[in-house]
C-alpha cells in the first residue's frame, strides 16, 4: 500500500482522534531543544537581478547534500526509526530547493547539487537539518570558497502555518498535485540564506573574487596532478589559499587541465539534473506527508489543551476513567498508524532513491560511489593524455 492509500484510508481517523503520543507528534531529529526560541526568518523577498553580473564577479556554487543532526545519543522510542529514515531522504531533497533559490536570484555561475566537497567549484554550501516537522524548519547553513574563508555559519529557522499549506495541497488519488502553483512553506528560509550569501559576495573586492577563482583553477588543476600543480597554491599566515606561481598560457598542460574541467562539469551537471528528478518525484508525497504532519501536530496540542481543561481528568468516576482510556486506546491505534503513514511515505520514495543510484555513464553503487570513481577516471584519463604527449 502506498503513501496516498494510507492517507485517504485513515483521513477521517485523523481529524477524529483525541490524543497522540507526543513521541509520534513530531519526526524526531532534535534531541535538545534551543534553550531561547530561535529568532525565525520571518517574511523574506529574494534579492534578485535583472542581469546576471559579469564574468568576474561570477561564482560557481556547490550546493552539498545535507546532513542530519546525530540521534545515536538520544532516546529512541517507538517508530523513530521511521522518522530518521523520512530525515535522511530530505537531506538529499531540501538541498534542491535552495540551489533552484540561489538559481533565481540570477547572481551566481552555475549552481549545482553535489554528494561531496568538489575541488573545481568557488563557492560551497553545506547544511544540516536540525528539525523538519512540516511546522517547524531548522537548519544550520555553512558556506566556505575555495579559498578556505568562511561566508556563513549560522542556524536559519521559520515556523509555517495553515496559509502555507493550501487546501490544494489536500489531493486525493482523484486530485493530482499542481506543482507549477505550489511554493515550499519554508521558502523564506532559502530566500534569506541566498541573499545572506549575495551580502558577503557585494562586500567582496574584484581582486578576492578572482583570487577564488584563480584558486579554484589550481586547486582542480592539483586534484589531476599533484606533482606537477601542488607549487602553485600557497596557504597564508590567514590559512588561506592563494596562487603564488602560474603556469605560462600556452603550457599544453593547462589545455589538458581545461578539457578534463569541461569533461568534469559535463558530469555534475547529470549528477545535478539526478538530485532534481529526486525531487520532482517525490514531491508529490512529501507535501502531502508535510500537510498531514502540521495537522496532526496542532491537533495534539490543541487536544493536549482540552485534556488539561477538562473537569473529569482528576476524577475517579467511572465516565472519566471511561473516557480516559478511550484516550488512552485512540492514541495507540493513531500512533500506529501515524507510524504506517511514515513507511508508505517512505515506501513512495524508494524507486526515486533506487534510480538516484543506478548507473550514471556506466558507472555503479551509490550517487556519492559513482562520484568519486568518476574523479579517479578523470586523474587516470589526465596523466594518460600526459605521458602520451611527453614521449
Amino acid at each position: 500500500m502506498n503513501f496516498l492509500y494510507y492517507f485517504c484510508r485513515y483521513r477521517g481517523i485523523f481529524l477524529v482522534l483525541g490524543s497522540v503520543l507526543s513521541a509520534c507528534s513530531q519526526m524526531p531529529v532534535v534531541q535538545q531543544e534551543p534553550e531561547e526560541p530561535l529568532p525565525l526568518v520571518g517574511s523574506v523577498v529574494l534579492h534578485r537581478a535583472d542581469e546576471i553580473p559579469t564574468q568576474d564577479r561570477l561564482l560557481e556554487v556547490g550546493v552539498l547534500i545535507f546532513d542530519a543532526q546525530d540521534n545515536s545519543q538520544g532516546k529512541y522510542q517507538l517508530g523513530d526509526w521511521v522518522f530518521d529514515e523520512i530525515i535522511q531522504k530530505e537531506t538529499r531533497f531540501l538541498p534542491h530547493l535552495l540551489a533552484s533559490t540561489l538559481m533565481e536570484s540570477n547572481q551566481w555561475g552555475a549552481i549545482r547539487v553535489i554528494p561531496e566537497t568538489d575541488p573545481s567549484l568557488d563557492l560551497f554550501v553545506q547544511g544540516t537539518i536540525i528539525k523538519s516537522d512540516g511546522l517547524n524548519l531548522v537548519l544550520e547553513i555553512q558556506a566556505k570558497d575555495s579559498t578556505g574563508r568562511e561566508w556563513l555559519n549560522k542556524i536559519y529557522a521559520d515556523e509555517a502555518g495553515f496559509s502555507d499549506y493550501p487546501e490544494s495541497t489536500r489531493f486525493t488519488l482523484d486530485d493530482s498535485f499542481d506543482a507549477r502553483n505550489y511554493t515550499d512553506p519554508f521558502q523564506d528560509i532559502y530566500n534569506q540564506i541566498a541573499n545572506d550569501l549575495l551580502a558577503v559576495r557585494a562586500d567582496a573586492s574584484d581582486q578576492s573574487i578572482a583570487n577564488i577563482n584563480s584558486v579554484t583553477d589550481m586547486t582542480y588543476a592539483s586534484d589531476l596532478s599533484p606533482e606537477t600543480f601542488a607549487h602553485t597554491l600557497t596557504e597564508g599566515l590567514d590559512g588561506y589559499l592563494t596562487v603564488s606561481s602560474l603556469l605560462a598560457r600556452n603550457d599544453p598542460m593547462l589545455s589538458r587541465v581545461a578539457d578534463m574541467l569541461y569533461r568534469h562539469h559535463l558530469f555534475i551537471d547529470t549528477v545535478d539534473e539526478y538530485y532534481t528528478t529526486l525531487y520532482d518525484d517525490v514531491k508529490p508525497a512529501y507535501v502531502l506527508w508535510r500537510r498531514y504532519s502540521i495537522d496532526e501536530i496542532i491537533e495534539t496540542e490543541t487536544n493536549k489543551q482540552q485534556a488539561q481543561t477538562n473537569d473529569y481528568g482528576n476524577s475517579s468516576r467511572f465516565l472519566s476513567l471511561s473516557q480516559r482510556y478511550d484516550r488512552f486506546k485512540w492514541s495507540k491505534i493513531f500512533e500506529r498508524e501515524f507510524i504506517d503513514l511514515a513507511s508508505g511515505f517512505n515506501t513512495e520514495l524508494a524507486p526515486a532513491m533506487l534510480e538516484l543510484n543506478n548507473e550514471v555513464h556506466g558507472l555503479t553503487g551509490t550517487m556519492e560511489q559513482q562520484y568519486r570513481e568518476w574523479r579517479g577516471i578523470l586523474k587516470a584519463l589526465f596523466e594518460l593524455e600526459t605521458a602520451q604527449a611527453e614521449n
